[in-house]
């Protein structure tokens, strides 16, 4: 991206916030998050130590009113439902109960009816039986929608990961940042080298696949394959997959964490204190991060809808709306 954008002044809320992946993503193109609310505390730690705003510890699948979400006053609210009920890793069964904090979220956003809301998922989301009840929840409350599933690897992420994304607009128009979001997409993906080059100190690594049907060893000079919320070693026992970039060898090995959090584009400096979080939950929380630059990616399209289309932007400082590809 060559073309100037300014960034704003709006009020941002994260709904869902997780460890914080979609906030750090918009608060780099220049948002103000103000507030972020999650329920799973040790994601909520570790929130807490990278960002200056409150995140509250709530379950929104609980509360009987929104009423106290209009004292913030959002310009936006953006969030990651939890996608676990919709995703090709999980069990596919939307009775679970956590595909209805989509159904949450989508009333939240009619009752508080903001600008603007960024709403993110499984790249498989409008697929699922949820899917058009919040598109008629957000639709008969008078927003346009631009909808657009987007691969983290032409934004700028090492990593090849679909996700569906939703921008409403109130009173907007339908599919008004599809240009953005399509002229903005690199040419090609993103390599592991491209955006760490030789620090990890390896040329290929293990990846923990679904079953031995797929293959299980990649090359840090392609995107790395989805990262997920398990990171499992070499089984002794583990067969080469005839799509192996690598014979197996006494130094493969799987990303540690906080690798696995550089391929979600988190900053080195980022804090997951390890030394307080089970490698479980930093496993988890990472793997359901939205990638930092693919939330930026996101948040720059629209800063540059926004200035495009002269709508009441501050001016904080000007930038290049480009994807740096350091860490």
């Amino acid at each position: 991206m060559s073309k100037q954008a300014q960034h704003t002044s709006l009020r941002i809320i994260d709904f869902f916030a997780g460890c914080g992946g979609l906030s750090l993503g918009f608060q780099n193109a220049g948002f103000e998050i103000i507030a972020a609310f999650d329920k799973w505390e040790p994601a909520i730690q570790v929130y807490r130590k990278n960002f200056s705003h409150q995140i509250y510890s709530c379950d929104l699948g609980k509360l009987d009113n929104y009423e106290c979400f209009l004292r913030f006053k959002p310009d936006m609210i953006i969030g990651g439902p939890p996608c676990q009920d919709f995703s090709s890793a999980g069990k596919r069964n939307e009775d679970l109960g956590r595909g209805d904090l989509s159904i949450t979220f989508a009333k939240i956003i009619a009752f508080v009816k903001p600008k603007w809301f960024v709403m993110e998922n499984v790249d498989r989301y409008q697929k699922s039986k949820k899917y058009s009840q919040i598109i008629k929840i957000v639709k008969g409350n008078g927003y346009g929608l631009t909808e657009s599933v987007i691969n983290a690897a032409f934004c700028g992420v090492p990593q090849s990961r679909k996700r569906y994304f939703c921008i409403g607009e109130l009173n907007g128009v339908d599919n008004a940042l599809t240009t953005y979001i399509n002229t903005n997409l690199s040419k090609e993906p993103t390599t592991i080298r491209q955006y760490l080059g030789n620090s990890l100190g390896i040329e290929y690594y293990y990846r923990h696949p679904r079953s031995y049907e797929r293959r299980a060893i990649f090359s840090i000079d392609e995107p790395s394959p989805t990262i997920r919320g398990v990171n499992r070693p070499v089984p002794k026992t583990y067969k080469l997959h005839p799509g192996d970039a690598a014979p197996v060898t006494p130094n493969l090995r799987p990303l540690t964490t906080i690798e696995r959090s550089y391929i979600q584009t988190f900053p080195k400096n980022f804090i997951f204190d390890e030394n307080n979080q089970s490698k479980t939950d930093l496993e988890q929380m990472i793997g359901n991060a939205v990638p930092v630059k693919l939330a930026e990616f996101v948040a720059r399209c629209l800063l540059q809808y926004l200035d495009d289309n002269g709508s009441n932007v501050k001016q904080i400082q000007s930038t290049q709306l480009e994807f740096c590809l350091q860490v």
